[in-house]
């Protein structure tokens, strides 16, 4: 069966994975002579740098995502369809998916990373991973759960183990989730849950690198060390978390941490597809690219961002695997692919890196630019612009921008809400569960 698509004579281009390179790529050929189909196993766009913030209570998750749809109104050639998928026959130019076959002329390849567990089964079972929208919406509910059910418990023990939370992963996620718990902690939660004892949450940090922040600068890291010490937050560098089964919290020394609640931000592993040879993937799971973003062995197939290996000189093991190359090897891929269809000169990817940065908690932020760094309340600001200026949709914006003022005024975050998701059961009956909870007859 084929999926319902309009035959034209236009070249078509499939992208698989409405992410920042795909996302890019969509609205940059869309405005040459081809089609465009844009698939994606969600009806929107998320805007991942701010999903700590969605787990942390501090803004909606409508505010940052956008609906592909609305992108695409005044754009006859592009189709956007919500499916997954399945295999990819590339003798026939054929994607299969749950809703069909699709033919393609080219086929890029943007379906991001997911969460990597190195193979560690308790963990993958019990941690709570921060790579979809989803996901943080279930920190969120688990995080605010586990403080109703605190107040319940006359064991202090195992209201220690609800209150406490172990971060494993010290990059910019880690961070930024270590860094606003601990000012929840002393500002915010207090007032809700004023029966509780906060001397028994802690927040631990674990990064198995010397520092936090490892692919920052030395002042950047040292810094975010210091902010998140001030903030309370007990740092373990230099040790892993290799197990966990839900109450306890295992080290690599053989420690044991009482917690209900471990957030795994430690890994990413790329999302592979059926029918790619295995040749074509690099020793860390990525597709072997050129510089044009084509993948080896295949001449119509592209990988852009999270999942595609570019190695130059100055990046030996590929580029970061953040927002910024993706971003631009979609821009640049849009251009090369019509100069392609033309049988023109291709333009080869140069990566122009435009700094990093993270916020650890109220005025504390660090910056690298790459001609200026810099940390602190202006870097905290900074940072605000930046991702503001970023979000799709001015109503996001405008959205977002008075969440963070009436946060700033109040110190305060409003939107502490348990929203559990709801299923039916039997013919007519309905309940609500969250994800850990199952609804027996």
């Amino acid at each position: 069966m084929f999926a319902n698509l309009p035959e034209t004579v236009q070249k078509r281009i499939v992208i698989v994975g409405a992410g920042f390179g795909g996302l890019a790529l969509a609205s940059k050929i869309c405005k040459y002579d081809v089609q465009v189909v844009l698939i994606d196993k969600n009806n929107y766009h998320q805007f991942q740098p701010l999903f700590y913030q969605v787990a942390m209570a501090g803004l909606e998750p409508s505010s940052i995502s956008f609906p592909l749809r609305k992108l695409f109104h005044d754009k006859k050639n592009v189709h956007v369809r919500i499916t997954k998928v399945e295999s990819v026959n590339t003798e026939i130019r054929q994607l299969k998916t749950e809703i069909g076959v699709i033919n393609y002329d080219y086929l890029v390849l943007a379906m991001g990373a997911d969460t990597n567990f190195y193979g560690m089964e308790n963990i993958y079972n019990n941690a709570i991973p921060m790579k979809t929208l989803s996901e943080a919406i279930y920190l969120r509910n688990r995080v605010l759960q586990n403080f109703e059910e605190a107040l319940s418990e006359p064991d202090q023990k195992e209201v220690e183990g609800l209150m406490s939370v172990v971060v494993v992963g010290g990059g910019p996620t880690g961070v930024e989730i270590s860094g606003t718990l601990a000012e929840m902690k002393k500002i915010i939660l207090p007032k809700d849950y004023p029966e509780l004892n906060f001397d028994l949450m802690k927040i631990y940090l674990f990064q198995s690198s010397d520092g936090v922040l490892p692919t920052m600068s030395e002042q950047a890291a040292e810094k975010g060390k210091d902010y998140l010490e001030e903030l309370g937050v007990t740092l373990r560098l230099g040790e892993r978390i290799t197990d966990f089964d839900g109450q306890y919290a295992i080290t690599n020394k053989g420690d044991k941490i009482r917690t209900n609640n471990l957030v795994w931000a430690a890994g990413i592993k790329p999302n592979i597809i059926e029918g790619i040879q295995q040749e074509a993937y690099s020793k860390s799971g990525r597709l072997r690219v050129n510089e044009i973003n084509l993948v080896e062995g295949y001449p119509e197939i592209y990988a852009l961002g999270d999942i595609a290996e570019m190695i130059t000189e100055k990046y030996p093991k590929g580029h970061p695997q953040v927002a910024q190359p993706a971003i631009q090897q979609g821009e640049l891929l849009a251009k090369n692919l019509f100069h392609l269809i033309r049988g023109e000169k291709t333009t080869p990817f140069k990566y122009r890196d435009l700094g990093s940065m993270a916020t650890i908690g109220r005025n504390l932020a660090v910056v690298d630019l790459p001609f200026w760094r810099f940390q602190g309340a202006f870097a905290w600001y900074v940072w605000m612009f930046v991702h503001l200026i970023a979000i799709l949709g001015v109503k996001n914006k405008i959205l977002i921008f008075i969440n963070w003022l009436w946060n700033y005024i109040t110190y305060d975050q409003s939107l502490r809400l348990i929203i559990k998701p709801k299923i039916r059961i039997g013919k007519n009956r309905k309940n609500f569960y969250s994800s850990s909870e199952y609804i027996k007859e």
